[in-house]
């Protein structure tokens, strides 16, 4: 991640996890699938399940404090230089709704910088829909996505 990040144009473009946050999605409140070359990890996402903490992003969409445990977010995804441009953002995107759906979540929810047209654009096409702009993580300006799931039987 940091390697990544390092060599984007602008930090305001990432808003990075601390590696506590990276361990808490892995042992309780997510996943994270990577995509290895050989020995080296080359991309990897998350996908979040916040339950009723206080990060959950469906407060910030005005979702009931009940169906706060129906809500997942996608928490970012990065990918090297080296293997852009094959897709991988969109399998993660594919992997990540079917999980949340697996899951029982009813709302999905992402955050992007309006700078970030590849993450805005893969978002779109999966069917997430701008609902509003705001600064968020310490005043980094963000586009929020928002996206109901079908409750399949």
């Amino acid at each position: 991640m940091m390697d990544v990040v390092s060599r984007l144009p602008s930090d305001a473009l990432y808003s990075m996890d601390r590696l506590e946050a990276l361990y808490e999605y892995v042992q309780e409140k997510g996943e994270i699938y990577g995509v290895f070359q050989g020995e080296k990890l080359v991309a990897y996402t998350v996908i979040a399940f916040p339950g009723l903490s206080t990060n959950n992003l469906g407060r910030e969409f005005g979702v009931p404090e009940a169906d706060l445990p129906r809500v997942a977010s996608l928490e970012g995804s990065i990918v090297h230089e080296s293997v852009r441009g094959q897709g991988l953002q969109r399998h993660f995107q594919t992997l990540r709704e079917k999980r949340a759906r697996e899951q029982g979540i009813l709302y999905l929810y992402a955050t992007v910088h309006p700078d970030n047209a590849i993450s805005r654009q893969n978002l779109e096409t999966a069917g997430f829909t701008l609902q509003f702009t705001r600064p968020m993580y310490g005043g980094l300006l963000r586009h929020c996505y928002a996206k109901k799931l079908e409750v399949l039987d």
